[in-house]
C-alpha cells in the first residue's frame, strides 16, 4: 500500500499573505496529523543534489578496505563507516552500510564531572582515495542547517509560537549529523529490515532518497505504509524533541526501511537538525496548548529534556561494538 504524503512548498513563506497563510496551514496539518511531509521549493538545486550522489556512489563504490580505512571502531565520537549489518535498531541489524558525519569539530574528551555524551563531539574520519567528499559533505550540511532552521521557523509560527523560541538552543554548537547510506539490497537469511522501526531523537530530520523506495511510515492504525520518492522533494519528519516541547501536539512518527529486493541497491542521505548537545529543551508556548494530548510513553526509550542523554543512549545502543571498544565503562553504568 502506498501512502501520499502532504506536499508541503516552501517558497511560498516568501510569497503574499495569502500563499504563506496557506503555507502554514498545511505545514500545521502535516506536523500535527502526520508527523511526515515532502518538502518542495526548499532553494537546493538539482546540481547540487546531483553532486551529493555522484560521491556517495563514488564512496560505496571504493574497495572495502578504503571504506574500513575510516571504520567508526576507530572513532570514540561514533564517526566513520559502518559495515553492513553492524548498527542495530530495536536490537536487530540493519541490512545497510553508511559514512556518519558531523560538525568538524576537534575531539572532545569529557573531564571530571562533566556529561558523557560529550563523547560525541570530535572530529569526522575522510578517506584518502577519495578526498572531494570532504567538500561536497559538509558543504551539505551546511545548505541543510539553512533549511532545516527555516523549517523551523516557519513550523513555530504556524502553531502560533515565537518563530525564534529555540534559536539559542542552535546557537554556536548545534550538533548536525549526515548518513551517506547504502541499502545493497535484501539479507541473505531473508530479513527485510533495512532499518527498523524508530523514531528520530532531535527536532527535524530531511532526507534525501534516490528512486529506488522502500521508505515505510506507521499510520494511525499501526500498519506500515509505503512513501514513493518524489523527486526534487525532501521527505521531512519531526524528532521526539519537537514532540516532547508540544506536549505532544506535534508528531514524531514511527518509520522504517524494507530493504530493496535482491541484489538491488538503494542510496539515501537523512540529515538530522539537531541542537546543542547541553541544550535544555523546555515547552514551547503556543496557541493550541490547551489541545495537546501529552507525549507519547515508552519504557523502553525515556526521553529527557537534556538533548545529549538522548543523543548518546541511542548511539551506546546502535552502535555496540564502538561502546564496547571505547565506552566499556558507559556501558556498565
Amino acid at each position: 500500500m502506498h501512502h501520499q504524503l502532504p506536499v508541503v512548498d516552501l517558497s511560498a513563506a516568501s510569497a503574499g499573505p495569502d500563499e504563506r497563510r496557506r503555507f502554514h496551514e498545511a505545514l500545521h496539518s502535516a506536523a500535527r496529523d502526520v508527523g511526515f511531509f515532502q518538502l518542495t521549493g526548499h532553494g537546493i538545486t538539482a546540481g547540487e543534489t546531483a553532486g551529493l550522489m555522484r560521491v556517495l556512489r563514488a564512496f560505496f563504490a571504493l574497495p572495502e578496505a578504503e571504506r574500513l580505512s575510516v571504520s567508526n571502531l576507530n572513532s570514540p565520537h561514533f564517526r566513520g563507516y559502518t559495515r553492513i549489518g553492524d548498527e542495530r535498531t530495536g536490537g536487530s541489524r540493519d541490512w545497510r552500510d553508511q559514512l556518519d558525519i558531523g560538525a568538524e569539530r576537534a575531539a572532545r574528551v569529557p573531564g571530571p564531572g562533566e556529561p558523557d555524551y560529550w563523547w560525541l563531539e570530535g572530529p569526522n574520519q575522510w578517506p584518502a582515495a577519495l578526498p572531494e567528499l570532504r567538500a561536497v559533505a559538509l558543504r551539505w550540511v551546511e545548505r541543510l542547517s539553512a533549511v532545516a532552521g527555516q523549517v523551523l521557523r516557519e513550523l513555530l509560527a504556524a502553531i502560533g509560537a515565537p518563530p525564534g523560541f529555540y534559536d539559542g538552543a542552535f546557537a554556536d554548537r548545534p550538533h548536525l549529523h549526515l548518513k551517506l547510506v547504502r541499502y545493497p539490497g535484501s539479507a541473505p537469511d531473508g530479513a527485510g529490515q533495512g532499518v527498523g522501526a524508530h523514531k528520530d531523537y532531535g527536532f527535524l530530520t530531511l532526507l534525501l532518497q534516490d528512486e529506488v523506495g522502500g521508505l515505510q511510515v506507521q499510520g494511525a492504525d499501526g500498519s506500515f505504509v509505503d512513501v514513493p520518492p518524489l523527486p526534487g522533494a525532501f521527505v521531512v519528519n519531526l524528532g521526539e524533541l519537537l514532540e516532547v516541547a508540544t506536549n505532544g501536539y506535534l508528531k514524531a512518527t514511527n518509520h522504517r526501511v524494507v530493504s530493496p529486493p535482491g541484489a538491488r541497491e538503494r542510496y539515501s542521505v537523512p540529515f538530522f537538525y539537531n541542537p546543542r548537545l547541553d541544550a535544555r529543551i523546555g515547552p514551547v508556548p503556543f496557541a493550541h496548548a490547551d489541545r495537546a494530548p501529552g507525549i507519547t510513553r515508552d519504557a523502553a526509550n525515556p526521553l529527557f529534556a537534556e538533548y545529549g542523554r538522548n543523543e548518546i543512549k541511542g548511539w551506546l545502543r546502535a552502535h555496540p561494538e564502538v561502546a564496547r571498544r571505547h565506552h566499556a565503562r558507559l556501558l556498565a553504568a
